[in-house]
C-alpha cells in the first residue's frame, strides 16, 4: 500500500531523515515511535504529501506522488489519503454531520450521495445522536471521532493519524484504538499513526521506530 524509498529531509543544516526506507501493506496497522523532536511527525507530512522531501520517492497504491504536479497531487490527497490530528481541527462553525461531509463535497460528491454516508459513518462510530452538535458540544472523545469519519468519507487508501490520542486519557485512547482495529476489520482500513503511547503502539502490527534519521 505504501512504500517510501531513500527519504531524505534538511532543514537548512539540520539533516533529519536520511535516506530512510518504509513498506506498510495493505490492511496494516503500523506505529512509528521514537523520541520527541526525532522527526516523526516530519516523516508522517511527508508520507502524506503534506510536505516534500528533498530526495527520495513515495508511491501509495501504484502512484508515484512525488511525480504529481500541485493540482493532481491536492486532487489524489482529497481522494486518497485520510488524516487524523492530535488535535481534531473541526471548523467550530459546522456541526458534525458537515464537517465530515466537507471532504466528499471537495471531491464533487453531491449531498445526495454525502449525508447519508456521512451519517453510516458517524452512526458506526457512536454518534448518531451528535450529528447537529457542533464541536464546542462535544467531548474530546466525540471530536476525535468526527475527525475519524471526515479522515474516512472518501473511501482512502490509507490513513496517517499523528498522535490520535494525544489529547485524550487512558480510558478514550483505548477506545479510540478499539475502533481502529474495528475499522481495519470492517472496512479494510491502513493506518500509519505516530505516537508516543507505548500501549497504543504495543497493539499494532509493527512498531518501527525512527532513531539516528533511520527506522529500525
Amino acid at each position: 500500500m505504501l512504500v517510501g524509498k531513500n527519504i531524505s529531509k534538511s532543514y537548512g543544516n539540520l539533516n533529519v531523515l536520511n535516506t530512510l526506507n518504509i513498506t506498510v501493506e495493505k490492511n496494516e496497522i503500523v506505529a512509528i515511535s521514537g523520541k520527541s523532536g526525532s522527526g516523526k511527525s516530519t516523516l508522517l507530512h511527508i508520507l502524506g504529501t503534506l510536505d516534500v522531501a528533498d530526495e527520495g520517492s513515495i508511491y501509495i497504491g501504484d502512484t508515484d506522488v512525488t511525480t504529481l504536479g500541485e493540482r493532481d497531487l491536492a486532487r489524489f490527497r482529497n481522494q486518497k489519503i485520510g488524516f487524523i490530528f492530535q488535535f481534531h481541527h473541526l471548523l467550530p462553525e459546522f456541526t458534525a454531520l458537515e464537517n465530515v461531509c466537507l471532504p466528499a463535497y471537495i471531491n464533487g460528491q453531491s449531498k445526495e450521495d454525502t449525508i447519508p454516508r456521512a451519517t453510516e459513518l458517524l452512526t458506526y462510530l457512536g454518534l448518531a445522536e451528535r450529528l447537529t452538535h457542533k464541536p464546542s458540544e462535544l467531548s474530546g472523545g466525540e471530536a476525535q471521532r468526527v475527525a475519524i469519519a471526515r479522515a474516512l468519507i472518501n473511501n482512502p487508501e490509507i490513513v496517517f493519524a499523528d498522535e490520535p490520542t494525544g489529547n485524550l486519557d487512558d480510558h478514550t485512547s483505548e477506545d479510540l484504538f478499539e475502533l481502529l482495529l474495528k475499522l481495519r476489520k470492517d472496512y479494510n482500513q491502513t493506518f500509519v499513526l505516530v505516537t508516543h503511547s507505548k500501549e497504543i503502539a504495543a497493539r499494532c502490527d509493527r512498531i518501527l521506530v525512527l532513531r539516528d534519521k533511520q527506522l529500525v
